[in-house]
């Protein structure tokens, strides 16, 4: 793929064109702010924009915006050494958000993924009239926690818990909070999740089956965990339909 790379740190670009290139990518392009990278992306029409968040004249989050504006339409991923940018870099729809030092093996599942994307997918994706009716699907939830910013991958998690105005987010590694509606991600994980109460989505991955615990009353199993999750009588026979076809 051909690849943009715009950071204000001259170490940060060498280092990246190395890594882009080990990978047998091409950087057609270096630029040193936003709106360099933009006249930049208009003359080489990259595939991918590797973006800083932080830097002179037009920040990352700016540039990202217009770029999302230009007809080809370039996935940007995010390389930054602040994490506190993540929740308004992937509401920008970014394909990825890497923290500095980038290492070698996470840029390269990002643009792993990125090469299943034709040119012409993302420009028909482009040609959309709302960029928020795209449904464009995350691969990763971003949560902020005490460590910084966690990233999830989707294919982890076990289940979706909301709690108020919050939503535990169970995986393989344990929990996160994040502050988006259970409504949202059923919205966007629908074939991946399946609502079996007004507070919870599970994982049809790791759905392994239905208990009765009383009269009337179920609750669910999920691979690898020993906790069981209420089901309540309303979706109790869209759960056992779908229960059915695995």
């Amino acid at each position: 793929m051909d690849i943009l790379i715009c950071d204000d740190e001259p170490l940060a670009v060498e280092r990246l064109s190395r890594l882009v290139t080990q990978l047998g990518h091409q950087v057609v392009a270096t630029a040193t702010h936003g709106q360099q990278a933009l006249d930049l992306a208009q003359f080489h029409e990259p595939d991918v924009v590797l973006l800083d968040i932080q830097m002179p004249e037009m920040d990352g989050l700016s540039c990202a915006q217009y770029l999302r504006q230009l007809d080809f339409m370039p996935a940007i991923i995010f390389c930054t050494a602040y994490d506190e940018h993540a929740l308004d870099a992937f509401k920008s729809h970014a394909e990825g958000y890497l923290l500095k030092p980038v290492m070698q093996q996470e840029l390269q599942q990002v643009l792993d993924h990125l090469t299943k994307l034709t040119q012409a997918q993302m420009s028909t994706l482009k040609q959309k009239e709302d960029m928020d009716e795209l449904n464009i699907k995350r691969h990763q939830i971003v949560a902020k926690t005490y460590r910084g910013v966690e990233l999830v991958p989707v294919e982890n998690i076990y289940y979706f818990l909301a709690d108020q105005k919050y939503v535990t987010v169970r995986h393989k590694n344990g929990n996160l909070l994040i502050d988006e509606t259970l409504k949202d991600l059923e919205n966007e994980f629908g074939d991946q999740f399946i609502r079996i109460h007004r507070n919870a989505l599970v994982s049809v991955h790791f759905l392994d089956g239905l208990e009765v615990i009383s009269s009337g009353q179920y609750q669910v199993r999920c691979r690898e965990l020993e906790e069981r999750l209420a089901v309540s009588r309303r979706h109790l026979p869209h759960l056992r339909e779908r229960i059915q076809k695995m």
